[in-house]
């Protein structure tokens, strides 16, 4: 059910098995372990995430991926993150945000990469332009003054 060695989980289809079965030995240690959504934010993180609870944090991670950016954009600014993107240090944010190993899945490289190829296209302009909305600024808990734009 579980692996002490990250990865190793097997395929995706077969997540939420494990994790059925970890919920019946510990519902809230089972929720609280496992990564949700589109940026695998950690279930323990609920509260950087911007929730109240657990399981507003996980009802919401089931609603869709506008949930998911809520939650990440949340975690960023918690976790005071939002520097190391606005100065595209990339290796900075995935060592902090995916732990001292981040470089064997080269997420600082992809994470240059992926800028490089979106950088000013429409969709990184509407991304910003959502980002800056009051509905997304109210919707993900955050004050507007203390809401930055954390892709520019």
């Amino acid at each position: 059910m579980s692996n002490p060695v990250a990865g190793g989980y097997g395929a995706y289809a077969s997540q939420h098995k494990r994790l059925q079965e970890a919920v019946l030995l510990n519902r809230n240690a089972a929720l609280m372990s496992a990564s949700w959504g589109r940026f695998q934010v950690m279930g323990f993180n609920y509260a950087l995430a911007g929730f109240n609870s657990l399981q507003e944090f996980v009802t919401a991670m089931y609603k869709g991926e506008r949930e998911h950016l809520f939650a990440f954009v949340n975690y960023i600014i918690s976790t005071a993150l939002d520097d190391e993107l606005r100065e595209k240090r990339w290796a900075d944010f995935a060592r902090k945000y995916n732990g001292p190993d981040y470089r064997k899945n080269n997420y600082d490289i992809k994470m240059a990469e992926a800028y490089k190829k979106f950088a000013g296209t429409s969709r990184s302009v509407k991304a910003t332009k959502a980002l800056n909305t009051e509905k997304v600024i109210k919707a993900a808990k955050v004050k507007p003054k203390n809401m930055p734009n954390i892709f520019q």
